[in-house]
């Protein structure tokens, strides 16, 4: 008697993500066209001539440091909140808040010490209106990051933010992540290419 065997391949999964994540990703694909435009137009500018020297700001170097502080204690409460470690999740999320605020607060220092060089927005050289607009673009993308950032804080005390709910946290972690990069490649950028 033959014996007849059926082979039945397991069907492949289709690429999924959640769509809240694809919608993330998406906005920051177009962030990162609007700032490659952004330093585009910039090298282009510069390279028409009646290009102004520009003394960065010190105080870019502590912001720097700032930003890169906030996203390292963002990833230690993003895996706190894997282990369920949620008094660890609390502590991180808000220290990442004030790390942010301190970076934005920073920036508009910078502003100050730009201003205290006769740098100015309008009416100087396209150079300095530059440093302003990639700085100043920059810095809404962190306050945004900041908004999400405080729904995500207030969801964790609700003990809304653990193993089994990590979609806030590590969206706000990929956002926070991002805008870090973004400022130091803004800032090497700026160095690079301000003479």
């Amino acid at each position: 008697m033959a014996e007849s065997f059926k082979i039945v391949e397991n069907p492949e999964k289709p690429l999924s993500m959640h769509p809240k994540k694809f919608a993330l990703w998406l906005f920051l694909v177009t962030i990162v066209m609007i700032f490659a435009s952004l330093t585009s137009a910039y090298l282009v500018k510069k390279g028409d001539g009646n290009w102004r020297t520009v003394d960065l700001p010190s105080l870019f170097w502590v912001t720097s440091g700032i930003i890169v502080v906030s996203s390292a204690v963002l990833h230690i409460a993003y895996r706190a909140a894997k282990k369920d470690l949620i008094e660890n999740v609390k502590w991180g999320l808000l220290i990442t808040l004030v790390l942010g605020i301190a970076f934005t607060v920073g920036q508009f220092y910078s502003w100050g010490q730009l201003i205290d060089n006769n740098i100015y927005l309008v009416g100087g050289n396209p150079s300095e209106s530059f440093v302003y607009l990639l700085s100043g673009f920059h810095l809404l993308h962190v306050v945004g990051g900041l908004i999400f950032g405080i729904v995500v804080t207030v969801n964790a005390f609700k003990y809304k933010v653990h193993s089994k709910s990590t979609t806030q946290i590590e969206m706000f972690a990929t956002y926070w992540h991002f805008v870090g990069a973004l400022w130091i490649y803004l800032f090497v950028f700026l160095m690079l290419n301000h003479q």
